[in-house]
Order: structure tokens, then C-alpha cells, then sequence
């Protein structure tokens, strides 16, 4: 199993940027793909971002970029020029993965979350 803790969430205005983290531990962190995912208020949790093994990785609307560094444990979430759309609870989640250059985008693929942290935009 891994386990998995988000932090860097906050209070940020609009235009501004934000670098979420997401600390895994217990097993090897590079057996996994990674993903993140956020829940507006009200609304379904919606895909974010997600990356390989081996950094292989996708970006949301040219604005987010998710990074990992395997000898750290630790993915990343850089996220800039923030609207108030972006106001929600961001999750990490981890799924395992054979391919070193899988990654995953649905909800349902990922068996590790962790708690999510509150990253909210004001105008």
C-alpha cells in the first residue's frame, strides 16, 4: 500500500499561482502512476492532471503541470494563472502501474487517495 498527503493548498487571488505537493510513503512511490484530481463545491470530482512512472505526463488547459521526483517520494501540482473556477478540494492518488509510461485519467483507475487539500481562489 501507499499512503498519500497533499499540502500547499490556501487562499490565493486571481491571476496568481499555487504548487500543491502530495508526499507518498509505504511502499515505492515509483511503482505508481499518479494523478490529481479536484472537487469544486457542489460538483463531482473532475480530473486534473496525471503522470507516468517515469514522468511521462499530461497538462490541464495549458495552466497546471504535474511533475514528480521519485527520490523524493513527492508529486507535484504547479498551478498558475488561478481563476475562481479553480476553487476546490485537490486530491493526489496513486495507481499502480506495470508500464513505466502509463498514465491514468479516470477516477476508478486509481486505488490510493489521500485527503485532499482546500486550494480556493478569490477575485
Amino acid at each position: 500500500q501507499v499512503q498519500l498527503v497533499e499540502s500547499g493548498g490556501g487562499l490565493v487571488q486571481a491571476g496568481g499561482s499555487l504548487r500543491l505537493s502530495c508526499a507518498a510513503s509505504g511502499r515505492s512511490f515509483s511503482d505508481y502512476a499518479m494523478g490529481w484530481f479536484r472537487q469544486p463545491p457542489g460538483k463531482e470530482r473532475e480530473f486534473v492532471a496525471a503522470i507516468s512512472r517515469s514522468g511521462y505526463g499530461t497538462d490541464y488547459a495549458g495552466r497546471f503541470t504535474i511533475t514528480r521526483d521519485n527520490t523524493k517520494n513527492t508529486g507535484y501540482l504547479q498551478m498558475s494563472n488561478l481563476s475562481t473556477e479553480d476553487t476546490a478540494v485537490y486530491y493526489c492518488a496513486a495507481a499502480a502501474a506495470a508500464s513505466p509510461t502509463t498514465y491514468y485519467t479516470r477516477l476508478h483507475s486509481y486505488d490510493y487517495w489521500g485527503q485532499g487539500t482546500q486550494v480556493t481562489v478569490s477575485s
